[in-house]
């Protein structure tokens, strides 16, 4: 079980580096346009900074998770888990896209469940 919790905590932290590293340094380019579906390569460059402020609450999720893991505090993983799936919920809720409420916010609820047991 502590294999488990572990490996799904990191995996979440390991998504938030990833989605800080698009938003953040591939927003403009062709592999953040497509990822995100942005309109066109203006509208990415208009809205790198939105993106960028993004990407950097992003990292801050992932710093708290591996924080967590390392101090071994599960209270703490609890905190910024629980953060993650309202993101994850709200982001799925405000695009319109249900893929974002599979990708972030179900390893999260997984991750929380196997705190749980």
């Amino acid at each position: 079980m502590i294999f488990f919790k572990t490996f799904l905590i990191a995996l979440v932290a390991f998504e938030h580096i990833y989605f800080l590293i698009l938003e953040m340094f591939l927003w403009t380019k062709p592999k953040g346009i497509k990822t995100f579906g942005l309109k066109s390569k203006e509208f990415a460059e208009g809205t790198k900074v939105l993106a960028a402020n993004q990407g950097l609450y992003n990292g801050f999720l992932a710093a708290g998770l591996i924080y967590s893991l390392i101090i071994k505090d599960n209270n703490l993983s609890v905190f910024f888990l629980l953060c993650v799936v309202v993101a994850g919920i709200y982001g799925a809720y405000s695009t319109k896209k249900i893929r974002l409420f599979y990708v972030q916010a179900i390893p999260a609820i997984l991750a929380l469940i196997f705190i749980i047991i």
